[in-house]
Formats: C-alpha cells, sequence, structure tokens
C-alpha cells in the first residue's frame, strides 16, 4: 500500500509538470516539507525526487532547492545534444574551419593517389601506426615541448579514442580519478562505460585546488588525475609552470597517473611545459587533429611511458584495430610539410576574432574565457536558471550547452557554454545578442 502511494505521487507530480501546471523554474516543496503534507517518511519523499530528476524532470540544487526542469528540454542539455536541427545556430558543439580547408584536402587526395605504395593503404596496419608515422607524430610532440621517441607514441582515431583506450589500459573498474568540477563531458561518458569513480576538485583561479587535491589523496585511495593544463574545457584556463610542477609533485607523492588532455593546447601561444615533459614516468599525453584540423579527420596521438604502450595498443586493437590508413597518411603528410601548423596559427587567429566579438557583445555579463580559446563560460545571474535560458534559445533557433553535462559535482552551476566555433563569423555577432538579450529578460 505504501509503494502504491509513493508510486501515485511520483505520478501526480510528472503530470502536474508536464501538463505545465508546475511551470519551469519553480520552486517544489523541500523533502521534509513533502513529507509532512503527504503523511511520509522522509526517505520516501527524498525517493519520490529523486524519480522525478531521473525522469529529467527536476533538478535539485543545494542550498537552493527542488526546481521543475522544462519538461521540453533535453536532459543534460549539451555537447552531447550535438545534431542541431535544420536552421539552428549551434553555439553548442565546436567544430571549426576555415576557408580553403576542403581545396587543401583535395590535394593532399591528389598527392596521396599519385604517389607511394596505395596497396599499402588496403592492408591492416600495426595498431599503434606504421614506424614511419609514429616519427612524425614524435617530431610534432616534439614542437609543443613534448620530447618522446617513436615508440613512446600510438597512432589512435581522435583525442577521444585516445582517452578511451588509455583508460581501457591503465584503469580498472572502480577507480577514483580525480576530475575538475567542471571537465570535459568526453570523459565523464568514459568513466560511467567504464566503472569509474570520479572525485571532482574545485577550481582555484587559473587551475584545480591543488590542497583540495591533496586533500582528496589523504582520504581516498585516487588512482589518476585527468587535467586540461593547457586550454582548459570549458574554462579556458592555462595552468602557469609552478601550478603544474605542484601537481606533479601531488602526483609522485600519491602514486598518481596523469592523463593529459590536450585537445585545445595548440590555441595557447607560448604555454608552459607539458605535465608529460615534468613527469615522463606517470603521465600519458593525449591530443588530436580534430580541433586543429578538421572534426572528420580522426587522427589523434597519445605519447605514454615505453612500459605502457602495449596495453594501449591493445586496447586500440580491442576498439578498432588500427586507425584508417588514408586518414593517417594525409594527417602525417600535413604535420611533415607544415599545414598543421598554418592551420593552427590561423585558427588562433581566429579564436581570437570570435572572442574579440564575444567580449564586446557579452558586456556586463560575467564570463570566463582564454582570449584564444572557442568558448565561453557564461555565469547567469542568480534569478536566471540555466535550462530555462537554453529551452528559451532554442526558440529562437539557437543552440546551447548548460553546465550539467561538464560537471563532476553535485551543485551544478547556472551556467552556459558558448561554443564560438562553429557559426559563421558573420552571424556570430547576431547569436551573442540573442543569448543576451534572452538572459536579461529572464532577468527581470
Amino acid at each position: 500500500m505504501a509503494r502504491a502511494r509513493y508510486k501515485s505521487l511520483v505520478d501526480t507530480l510528472a503530470a502536474e509538470i508536464r501538463n505545465g501546471r508546475l511551470a519551469p523554474g519553480t520552486r517544489l516543496p523541500t523533502h521534509r516539507e513533502l513529507a509532512a503534507s503527504e503523511g511520509l517518511a522522509l526517505v520516501t519523499a527524498t525517493r519520490i525526487y529523486a524519480e522525478l530528476a531521473a525522469m529529467g524532470l527536476v533538478s535539485g540544487e543545494t542550498g537552493r532547492g527542488t526546481f521543475v526542469r522544462d519538461a521540453l528540454t533535453p536532459r543534460g542539455l549539451g555537447i552531447d545534444q550535438q545534431a542541431a536541427a535544420a536552421g539552428m545556430v549551434d553555439l553548442n558543439f565546436n567544430y571549426p574551419s576555415l576557408p580553403g580547408q576542403a581545396d587543401r584536402l583535395r590535394s593532399a587526395l591528389r598527392h596521396v593517389a599519385s604517389s607511394g605504395d596505395l596497396e599499402a593503404l588496403l592492408r591492416y596496419q600495426p595498431h599503434g601506426g606504421r614506424p614511419h608515422e609514429r616519427e612524425t607524430v614524435a617530431r610534432h610532440l616534439a614542437s609543443r615541448g613534448l620530447s618522446v621517441s617513436a615508440n613512446e607514441v600510438a597512432i589512435v582515431n581522435g583525442a577521444q579514442h585516445g582517452l578511451a583506450t588509455t583508460v581501457m589500459a591503465l584503469l580498472q573498474p572502480g577507480d577514483v580519478v580525480a576530475v575538475d568540477a567542471l571537465t570535459y563531458p568526453g570523459f565523464k561518458v568514459l568513466a560511467q562505460a567504464n566503472r569509474l569513480e570520479l572525485a571532482a576538485i574545485p577550481a582555484a583561479g587559473q587551475g584545480p585546488d591543488l590542497d583540495a587535491l591533496e586533500a582528496l589523496c589523504k582520504r581516498r585511495r585516487v588512482r589518476a588525475v585527468y587535467a586540461m593544463p593547457t586550454l582548459h574545457n570549458p574554462l579556458g584556463w592555462v595552468m602557469g609552470a609552478n601550478w603544474r610542477r605542484q601537481l606533479v609533485a601531488i602526483a609522485r607523492r600519491h602514486g598518481l597517473l596523469m592523463i593529459e588532455d590536450a585537445a585545445y593546447a595548440f590555441l595557447a601561444p607560448d604555454p608552459p611545459a607539458p605535465l608529460a615533459a615534468l613527469a615522463p614516468e606517470s603521465t600519458v599525453y593525449v591530443s588530436g587533429l580534430s580541433k586543429s584540423v578538421a572534426t572528420g579527420l580522426r587522427v589523434g596521438f597519445v605519447a605514454a611511458p615505453l612500459a605502457w604502450i602495449p596495453k594501449i595498443e591493445r586496447a586500440i586493437r580491442a576498439t578498432t584495430w588500427n586507425t584508417p590508413a588514408l586518414m593517417t597518411a594525409i594527417a602525417c603528410a600535413w604535420l611533415d610539410d607544415g599545414t598543421v601548423g598554418r592551420l593552427e596559427a590561423e585558427k588562433r587567429q581566429d579564436a581570437m576574432t570570435r572572442q574579440s566579438i564575444a567580449a564586446e557583445v557579452l558586456t556586463g555579463l560575467r564570463s570566463v574565457c582564454h582570449p584564444a580559446s572557442y568558448f565561453v563560460w557564461l555565469q547567469l545571474p542568480e534569478e536566471v536558471r540555466a535550462d530555462t535560458v537554453a529551452m528559451a534559445l532554442m526558440s529562437e533557433r539557437i543552440s546551447v550547452s548548460t553546465a550539467e553535462p561538464f560537471a563532476t559535482s553535485a551543485q551544478v552551476p547556472h551556467a552556459l557554454r558558448l561554443a564560438l566555433g562553429s557559426v559563421e563569423l558573420a552571424a556570430l555577432r547576431d547569436a551573442l545578442e540573442k543569448v543576451k538579450r534572452v538572459i536579461n529578460q529572464q532577468a527581470y
């Protein structure tokens, strides 16, 4: 009978939310108030709200209460909802491209067709890439301040695949991984799929709170730390050299594996040395060409201690066997002839231009960004809810990401991450002006 009563209340509240009687943004009674008004045990009231949250109908916020979500807003509105409808302005997902890149691809395909052993590209490749291609990647990484041998490099299907093979090779279900309280959603997906426990570390200016990390390592058996020291996604920080040295010291003190995600590092001019250069014995460095060249060019790199490479190669074999040979051949040719370097320089300038537009349009709003990044973290006013803003922008044909996909802590801030790299430059200003107008409308 108690179960029927509990289920009935879940169904009643769900129906009231879906039919609009409980409007989006409505603050629901506290757990204790619901328990008292309905004659329930406190644990039962808590369970009711948990079920509604699992259905995507409410969200609980520490210190603020439980609020009704917009029933039409996709759960976790963010980069995982990247398939924008036709005509939608995409400020959600970054796929920066420059004029003339298609012509470069045509030229590369003609070059591959007229030279080399095409038959070799039709066969299986070594799991970590052919030796001369690994040499090319090693030279590229040296230009980033990371000196590794070709044998310490594995070629993968983009940075996300690099993260996946690293996790599969070096971590076990149940391992605790320290991550930033706001972090790359793709790593959250990997953690869930591989049953890792993520422990959130708050931000402290231009990097993670290292005192909090130290305290966590003393309290828990932490196996690894996942970090983006150069051009953090979504906060845009570039950790200073001293910050990096302190992070390395903590990792060594507690025996942590460090996973360094450098997917956006190409945008930062003259950053400090990578973590992998400071602690080569305990760091896996992951990067790729999706952002610096094109999202469709699924070629990435993993640099790791030599003893770990066979494990990573086994993970590559278990997932894709090898990176597609044609893609790798094009990527390595572009690394060797300077095409990648030129594209990176052009995209740094493009990102700076877009950040300049964003800074001008979004004046008066609280934003966090790097002057050469492709995203802006927009902190919303206290009274404004992120899901309500996101839904209002969808009606304006603009797709944005809320903080939910990035958050690893219980407290999800009301904020938006605006991706600046996927919109035609001429349309960016208008889209950002609409974002600002909707936020200001919600604030009053």
